[in-house]
C-alpha cells in the first residue's frame, strides 16, 4: 500500500516538472518564459502567505490548493536553475534530506534527549557547527534581512538567546516596555512631542521579545489580534448599515457607543 501511494506520488511530481519544462521550453509559454529566480520569488512569498492564511481557516481543500500553487512556483524555480546547469530538483530533495537526517541524531543516530526542548538546542548547536565552514561574520547572519519586520525581530532575538546571551529576562523586560511606552506621548497636534520611529521600534522591539519569553509567537499573535478587530468592525459596519445610514454619516460619538456595544458581542 505504501510502495503504491509513493508511486503515485512520484508519478506526479514527475508530470508537474514535465509540466514546468514544456511551460518554460520552445513552444512554452511566452510569460513563463522570461521569468527568473529574482521575479519568481516575490510570487513565491504571496504564495507562502496565501498558504498561512489557508492553513489559519482550516479549509483542507483551500489548503491543498495552496501547497500545490507553492509546489508549483518551487519546481518552477528549481527548473530555472537546472537549466543554468547549477543544480536540479533531485539534487535540493537529496540535499534536504541529508540535512534532517544529520539534525535528528535522535532520530536517526545514536542521540538521546528527553524533551522538545532539548531537540531544540541540539538543531541549533547542529546548525552552528554547519556554518562554521561558512564565511559569516555573524551568528545573525543567517536569519534572512526579507523577512517582515516583526518575524524577523523574533527570530534575531530568538537566535542570540540560544547562543546564550539571554539579554533580558521576563520581569525586567515587562520593565522596559514600561518605561520606553510611558515615554510616548501622542499628540498628533504637537509635532515636537510625537514619539519618533525609533522610540516605537523600541517598543516594538521590547514587546517581541517580552512575547518571546512568553512563549507566544508575536506573529500569531498579532495575526489574532487584527482579525478580532476585522471582525468587530464589520459588525459596526453592519450594524450602522441596517439604520439604513452611511458609516461617514455617524457622528464619532455614536461610532465609539456602537463599537463599545460590539465589544460585548463580539468578545
Amino acid at each position: 500500500m505504501e510502495d503504491s501511494i509513493l508511486n503515485q506520488t512520484d508519478n506526479a511530481l514527475d508530470e508537474l516538472c514535465r509540466l514546468v519544462k514544456t511551460l518554460r521550453g520552445e513552444k512554452g509559454c511566452p510569460w513563463d518564459k522570461k521569468q527568473s529566480p529574482e521575479s519568481a520569488s516575490i510570487y513565491l512569498i504571496e504564495e507562502v502567505f496565501e498558504l498561512v492564511d489557508a492553513i489559519e481557516s482550516g479549509n483542507s481543500e483551500h489548503i491543498r490548493e495552496e501547497l500545490g500553487d507553492l509546489l508549483f512556483h518551487i519546481v518552477f524555480i528549481a527548473e530555472m536553475f537546472e537549466e543554468r546547469k547549477e543544480f536540479n530538483l533531485s539534487q535540493v530533495a537529496r540535499s534536504i534530506t541529508e540535512k534532517m537526517i544529520r539534525r535528528h541524531p535522535h532520530v536517526f543516530g545514536d542521540m538521546e534527549v528527553n524533551s522538545s526542548a532539548e531537540v531544540i538546542q541540539n538543531w541549533h548547536k547542529i546548525k552552528l557547527n554547519e556554518k562554521k565552514d561558512l564565511q559569516k561574520q555573524s551568528l545573525l547572519d543567517s536569519v534572512p534581512a526579507k523577512l517582515p519586520a516583526l518575524i524577523r525581530a523574533y527570530r534575531v532575538s530568538d537566535r542570540v538567546a540560544k547562543s546564550g546571551f539571554e539579554w533580558s529576562e521576563m520581569g525586567e523586560n515587562q520593565k522596559d516596555v514600561q518605561a520606553v511606552a510611558a515615554g510616548l506621548q501622542v499628540e498628533p497636534e504637537n509635532h515636537d512631542k510625537r514619539p519618533t520611529s525609533r522610540q516605537v521600534g523600541d517598543l516594538l522591539f521590547a514587546l517581541v521579545n517580552m512575547a518571546r519569553l512568553a512563549e507566544i509567537h508575536p506573529e500569531r499573535a498579532l495575526t489574532g489580534s487584527v482579525k478580532k478587530f476585522e471582525t468587530r468592525f464589520k459588525k459596526m459596519e453592519d450594524l450602522i448599515a441596517e439604520s439604513k445610514r452611511a458609516f461617514d454619516e455617524v457622528s464619532s460619538e455614536e461610532k465609539k457607543r456602537i463599537w463599545e456595544k460590539v465589544q460585548r458581542i463580539v468578545p
